[in-house]
């Protein structure tokens, strides 16, 4: 069923439902796009490229830079020259094609135009020859466009923070230019030729692709539907479907059989955890299973620091020798790595090692190759995110789908704000050396004077600007690039995509916050708030914040980009929570897929123990006594869920203290991953005992208890930030832009954990237990609008366990 349509949807009545089996048709839409043809790019990225991986000295700009930098070469150069010109040439059977910056036919120019921060000579060879190759393979197109005989091929690099440019000419003949064009489609024409083969055996396998059960669970193919026409029709969806339900094996299928028909190149599918990653690659993984023949590629991504084999080396040939050479040694390891359908980080990590190579950066390589690539949300919505670049540049066709899609507003807002403390300068200036230094210390004495007052972050950028030049123009002149006392290796550190993890450093900790901080200075808007903090904090003195509050404005490109988006999770209502923030379609649809839980399954049980922050003192013992009465009339297992640690610490001390014989255990600040399989292990079928856990924390969602775990959960709060000066900022600021800003920046946040917790009871048909909400403000309307559809009605504490519960005021 459909409630709560964001906006009117397009008419799906006629696209057929999502087939179940081979016998099913997938309709045709048009000519299919398959790898007869390949950009300039890809062309030059997969034949040009030589030697190490070097990421000291990348552009430093951020795409939106970039598009501007373009359009100030654009106004510099003479009418003549064209800008984006579309080049294509037929080339031994294969079409090269891609869009020039500048093609100035009268002088008979080819021009691209690379941007870039800090000095050119920090620019590593390997990238510099790169471009070079690129502009030439334009030149040859162009030639050949123009019926030319010579040309004069052009690289311009343009600083992006001075605007001076640095102007590499060479003047070349037409034949030189297709002799070497001929080479680079001579290296890439058999791979291209395999390349077709396996789009055509794969879409093939994808139309007679099975589900991998008799049947679906009540709601899946509900589901399964509504995702398949959104991946046929090209459209956003977003879908909230109970855990338990089967969603990653209802969106995955779909998407799948999706794909020749939608002319879809790749599935990018998205989580908000690393542990999330494994449930699509089992789903995939049993796909593959039904059908043994299906040559579907899937790339798993990794954080750098995840899949690191040199911890404390930096990403260059000079340091790492898995760097060293890496673009020699990957036509091997390329072709090992399409040799087998799935390539999970252990797979890949294998091959890698076989042949030297990192297998971070072998992972991000073998995206070029894959139909499903399983990664981070980051890997999509942040600034500097490599999918959207990759997708871009190479013409893909893309379907998007987002695991547990509730959390990612709060993880774009922390892609898109930066804070730069005056404690931490502190500590860079008493660190570094010569210029830096001094330039970091007038960087402090500036301080006050620009504006502890300001509501906007101008007044800060030409310093911060002036300091990160010096800093540039530091580690240009000092090929190790050391700007601090005593660090003979810092250079290897600036890998332009931030400080390296291992081997900290204050000064650079502080340039590339500064550099991010710029960054989102330069898009300063509605979207965010400018706040100058002058109270110490742990040491780190005042600072100066840039924080989102919309992430839509950066991630609304993003979802443009894609075909098909289907953001999916148990707790998305209301819809236009989601498209206001994050940037969606204003057509995007919304599906409630019906519950395969019964209300009998369930007792949602209200106490009436007021825990505001003022009334928490007088609830410990209150709710101390529910738990125990909770447990005495039906021992079992129970999660207890709290809105902090001090909170949740009182009231296990008192359970501690006046219910000795109840078994207690906690959650505690900073568990490992070995603290917190012991915490769960205690959840046991059979096991009696109280978890103490933190509202929103690693056990509110995204763990996957065995059916019949849990006979109980206790949510003693509504889950609502902390009214502080900072949260009503942004209560004010989504009052002025959506209205309801309360709502927004309070009760659904806040209702969402609760859902969430409460939902790791009933996982199966066969689950059974009681929900107690604490806090009498459950009762409300509007809290209880945020609740399941399919939960029963509300029912007071009765019995013993209500003996002596204060009631709220509420």
């Amino acid at each position: 069923m459909e409630s709560d349509q964001v906006s009117p949807a397009r008419s799906a009545a006629a696209a057929a439902p999502v087939p179940a089996s081979a016998s099913s048709p997938v309709a045709a839409s048009g000519p299919r796009r398959l790898p007869d043809a390949v950009s300039v790019r890809a062309l030059c990225e997969f034949g040009a490229r030589a030697g190490d991986i070097d990421r000291r000295h990348g552009p430093g700009s951020t795409l939106e830079l970039g598009q501007e930098g373009h359009r100030l070469v654009t106004a510099r150069r003479d009418p003549s020259r064209q800008s984006e010109v579309w080049l294509t040439c037929d080339c031994d059977g294969l079409t090269v094609r891609g869009r020039a910056d500048g093609l100035d036919a009268t002088h008979g120019v080819l021009e691209e135009v690379k941007t870039h921060r800090g000095a050119l000579e920090r620019l590593p060879a390997n990238q510099r020859s790169l471009h070079r190759a690129q502009a030439r393979v334009y030149a040859a197109m162009a030639c050949r466009q123009l019926g030319r005989d010579a040309i004069t091929v052009r690289v311009t690099y343009l600083d992006v923070d001075t605007g001076r440019e640095a102007i590499v000419d060479e003047d070349c003949t037409a034949a030189e230019l297709m002799a070497e064009l001929h080479r680079l489609v001579d290296g890439y024409r058999d791979w291209a030729v395999k390349e077709r083969a396996h789009r055509q055996a794969r879409d093939a396998a994808l139309q007679a692709l099975a589900f991998v059960h008799p049947e679906f669970r009540t709601g899946q193919r509900a589901l399964a539907e509504h995702v398949y026409r959104a991946a046929r029709h090209g459209r956003a969806l977003m879908a909230q479907a109970c855990t338990g339900i089967g969603k990653t094996l209802g969106t995955v299928f779909p998407m799948l059989k999706a794909m020749p028909a939608a002319g879809l190149d790749k599935i990018f599918f998205l989580t908000a955890k690393r542990s999330g990653q494994r449930a699509p690659l089992d789903a995939l993984a049993a796909l593959a299973a039904g059908q043994p023949a299906m040559p579907l590629r899937v790339v798993q991504l990794q954080a750098r620091e995840v899949a690191c084999e040199r911890p404390g080396k930096a990403c260059h040939g000079d340091d790492c020798d898995l760097a060293r050479g890496f673009f020699d040694r990957l036509p091997a390891a390329r072709e090992a790595a399409v040799a087998g359908p799935l390539r999970d980080a252990g797979d890949l990590r294998e091959i890698a090692a076989a042949h030297g190579l990192c297998p971070y950066y072998l992972a991000q390589e073998m995206v070029r190759w894959a139909d499903v690539v399983i990664a981070d949300y980051h890997h999509v919505f942040d600034a500097r995110a490599m999918l959207p670049a990759l997708t871009a540049s190479n013409d893909w066709s893309v379907g998007l789908l987002v695991d547990e899609a509730h959390n990612l507003v709060e993880r774009a807002r922390r892609m898109y704000s930066a804070s730069l403390s005056r404690g931490d300068l502190q500590r860079a200036a008493q660190a570094a050396s010569g210029r830096v230094g001094a330039a970091l210390m007038h960087l402090l004495r500036q301080w006050p004077a620009a504006g502890d007052t300001a509501e906007s972050p101008e007044p800060w950028v030409q310093p911060l600007q002036d300091a990160c030049r010096v800093i540039d123009q530091a580690r240009a002149e000092d090929p190790a690039g050391r700007v601090s006392v005593g660090r003979a290796s810092a250079g290897g550190l600036f890998s332009g995509e931030g400080p390296h993890a291992d081997a900290p450093d204050p000064v650079l900790d502080v340039y590339f916050t500064m550099r991010s901080f710029l960054r989102l200075a330069e898009a300063f808007g509605p979207h965010s708030l400018f706040e100058v903090d002058t109270a110490a904090d742990l040491g780190s003195g005042p600072a100066l914040t840039l924080r989102n509050v919309v992430p839509g404005h950066f991630l609304a490109a993003r979802f443009a980009q894609a075909k098909a988006t289907v953001l999916f999770s148990g707790t998305l209502s209301p819809g236009r929570f989601e498209v206001d923030l994050l940037g969606l379609p204003k057509d995007t649809a919304f599906v409630d897929v019906e519950s395969p839980f019964r209300p009998e399954q369930i007792q949602v049980r209200l106490a009436p123990i007021s825990t505001r922050f003022k009334d928490r003192d007088r609830s410990i013992e209150p709710i101390g006594r529910l738990i125990a009465g909770q447990f005495n009339e039906a021992p079992g297992n129970y999660l207890a869920f709290f809105s902090s640690f001090a909170y949740l610490d009182a009231v296990h001390a008192v359970c501690q203290a006046r219910h000795p014989g109840l078994p207690v255990w906690r959650q505690s600040r900073g568990m490992s991953d070995a603290a917190r399989e012991d915490f769960l292990a205690r959840i046991r079928p059979g096991g009696r005992g109280v978890a103490f856990a933190v509202l929103g924390g690693s056990f509110g969602e995204g763990i996957d208890l065995p059916g019949g775990s849990l006979s109980g959960v206790f949510v003693a709060t509504l889950g609502m930030p902390a009214v502080e000066a900072g949260n009503e900022a942004v209560r004010e600021r989504l009052e002025s832009l959506f209205g309801s800003g309360f709502d927004y920046a309070y009760l659904v946040p806040g209702l969402r954990k609760v859902v969430q917790a409460a939902g790791r009871l009933v996982r199966s048909p066969t689950d059974r237990g009681v929900v107690h909400l604490i806090d009498p403000r459950f009762a409300r309307p509007d809290v209880r609008a945020l609740l399941p559809g399919w939960w029963p009605a509300l029912s007071c504490v009765r019995g013993s366990q209500a003996a002596s519960l204060p009631v709220g005021s509420d």
